[in-house]
């Protein structure tokens, strides 16, 4: 949102951003500095508090489309829209969740997606997977591949912050991604204690497997190697800062992590699973689902082997190049300008 929202303002839209969350980021922070007006919910609630619904009874009206992003806000909108026909996009960002291995969600489901006059799937898989799971080729899913700033990232200087001099560190490992379910910085952490102490590991984000994962690091005796930063802005000179940049998930749709890791000019490792594989093959390095031990071996190789590090950075520095958030911004506002001529909408 911090890339897309000023960008699509740029092109005329004015934008507001709704986040179930109350908390305020550096990412808010950014937003708001941008021009973009950032309404929050309650401090305490849950993004899955049913209060959510009545709040987005009263903002949708004032808008001309409403775009979702994730599982609460999909099906919370949806709700809200009930009588109201407001144009209403949403993105749909992985191959799978938790919801669609429980039987009882796929009815729910299959009503909550008719609801949308336009689907975004941000991968072939991704839409491969919705499609199979709800039963149907619908035209109203289309693919637009998440993008990023990629000169933001080609073009930073290494944290002053956090390198090698402050750390005490030969090598640096960095991963961002949020602390839930469907990442694996446990694999990750599990891998760094099978490396020599001078190996150092920069988490970078927020969530709710952050102290169990801080318990692991503290049980494997890895804890002053293991660095947890939080929510940062400044991702881009971190990812300049490490050696090796690592995916550890159980499952993606197209991580923007990803994309940035590789813009970044570093060595990519990835888990090979759906959504990673597609992208990091050929280009980056993939090992073996929850296989800390390859995992250790694949960053090791890396870290002594200049060679062979430079050709993998440079080969994913290329990739990256693929997903200019540019592409994304004008394939949007295609989609919004679709909808907006699109006449008044039943389910």
């Amino acid at each position: 949102m911090v890339d897309l929202l000023p960008r699509l303002q740029d092109l005329g839209h004015k934008v507001s951003i709704y986040a179930f969350s109350g908390e305020h980021t550096p990412l808010t922070d950014q937003l708001s500095t941008a021009g973009i007006d950032v309404i929050l919910g309650g401090e305490n609630d849950s993004v899955y508090h049913p209060k959510h619904i009545m709040v987005l009874r009263q903002l949708m009206p004032k808008f001309d489309i409403v775009h979702t992003h994730n599982t609460s806000p999909q099906l919370f909108a949806a709700l809200a829209n009930i009588g109201r026909h407001i144009p209403i996009v949403t993105t749909e960002h992985n191959t799978e969740n938790r919801r669609r291995k429980l039987f009882f969600f796929r009815p729910i489901d299959r009503w909550m997606y008719r609801q949308y006059r336009q689907i975004i799937c941000v991968s072939e898989p991704s839409i491969a997977n919705l499609q199979a799971y709800l039963g149907n080729k619908s035209d109203k899913m289309c693919v637009i591949n998440n993008g990023i700033d990629i000169q933001r990232f080609t073009n930073a200087t290494a944290s002053l912050e956090y390198n090698h001099k402050t750390l005490g560190a030969e090598h640096i490992i960095i991963n961002v991604a949020g602390f839930r379910a469907q990442k694996d910085q446990a694999t990750l952490i599990r891998a760094l204690h099978l490396l020599p102490r001078t190996y150092h590991l920069l988490l970078v984000g927020d969530g709710v497997y952050l102290s169990e994962c801080k318990r692991l690091a503290k049980k494997l005796g890895a804890e002053q190697r293991v660095h947890f930063l939080g929510v940062r802005n400044d991702v881009p000179e971190l990812l300049k800062a490490a050696d090796v940049v690592v995916m550890s998930s159980h499952y993606e749709g197209l991580s923007l992590s990803n994309l940035e890791g590789m813009a970044a000019g570093k060595p990519f490792v990835a888990s090979d699973v759906d959504g990673l594989r597609e992208i990091v093959a050929g280009y980056g390095v993939l090992f073996p689902h929850e296989d800390p031990n390859a995992l250790a071996a694949e960053i090791k190789k890396i870290c002594n082997d200049t060679q062979y590090a430079a050709t993998i950075a440079d080969r994913c520095q290329q990739r990256a190049l693929e997903f200019d958030i540019r592409t994304m911004v004008s394939q949007y506002d295609t989609i919004y300008q679709k909808v907006m001529h699109q006449g008044a909408y039943q389910s």
